[in-house]
């Protein structure tokens, strides 16, 4: 989780909003993998801090994208 600062800093030096979004949705998406796999190896309380958002990201980026 070390590189999440990183790759939001990066973020803001991209102008195409597209290729932005493809990045986010990358990191976003190894995000909620991990989280997955945390909830089931950990703890279920990991399935609720870090997927669910990542998640919820995820579909606000996507919606984002539709609109023209």
């Amino acid at each position: 989780m070390a590189f999440c600062p990183l790759v939001y800093f990066g973020l803001f030096f991209i102008n195409d909003v597209v290729w932005k979004s493809n990045i986010a949705l990358f990191f976003l998406s190894c995000i909620a993998v991990a989280g997955i796999y945390g909830a089931f190896t950990a703890s279920k309380k990991i399935l609720f801090v870090q997927t669910i958002p990542a998640l919820i990201t995820i579909v606000l980026i996507l919606f984002y994208l539709q609109i023209p």
